[in-house]
């Protein structure tokens, strides 16, 4: 088996398991949640099995949403994001990405940040517009949405310098 396999099965159990005993228990002022096991899906490769980030993300949300007892939300972000994650990544690094070799947990620069950015805030809408289920809660949404991401990427952030290789 490819170390490549190893290395993604490891990141999904421990950030599954960090957001589950650590991050669920955190609600900063009543509306702020911190999300970083998305990360996982951030961090999948570029040319990894598209079937397989999907197979994965939606493992990911549904064990998530046994623990949180969140009725499926997870799931359905997890699977959005992991969805438009191709469209990100043209956003974020233009359309030759596939041909590049983009490491994101290397040197943070503007078009790494962009695309964490963009994929935590449609992981984020989509999850909270499902707790709120309805249009009247627009402000409520809004504002749990860019608060939540806000703590969600300064979380992933310092994760990925945690785990970034020294190059000496």
């Amino acid at each position: 088996m490819n170390s490549s396999l190893f290395l993604n099965i490891f990141r999904f159990v421990t950030l599954l398991a960090i957001q589950i005993i650590v991050f669920n228990n955190i609600n900063l002022f009543g509306f702020i949640s911190p999300f970083p096991y998305i990360l996982f899906i951030i961090l999948y490769p570029v040319n990894g099995n598209k079937s397989g980030l999907l197979i994965a993300s939606f493992l990911l949300g549904i064990i998530l949403d046994m623990f949180s007892n969140s009725g499926g939300i997870h799931t359905t972000a997890c699977l959005t994001l992991a969805y438009f994650r191709p469209a990100v990544f043209k956003f974020a690094f233009g359309v030759s990405y596939e041909y590049q070799t983009i490491k994101l947990n290397d040197v943070l620069t503007p078009e790494r940040f962009s695309f964490i950015l963009v994929s935590v805030l449609i992981h984020h809408l989509t999850l909270f517009i499902l707790v709120a289920f309805q249009f009247s809660f627009f402000w409520d949404i809004l504002i749990r949405t860019i608060l939540s991401s806000v703590l969600t990427i300064a979380i992933c952030i310092i994760i990925i310098y945690l785990i970034k290789p020294n190059k000496r």
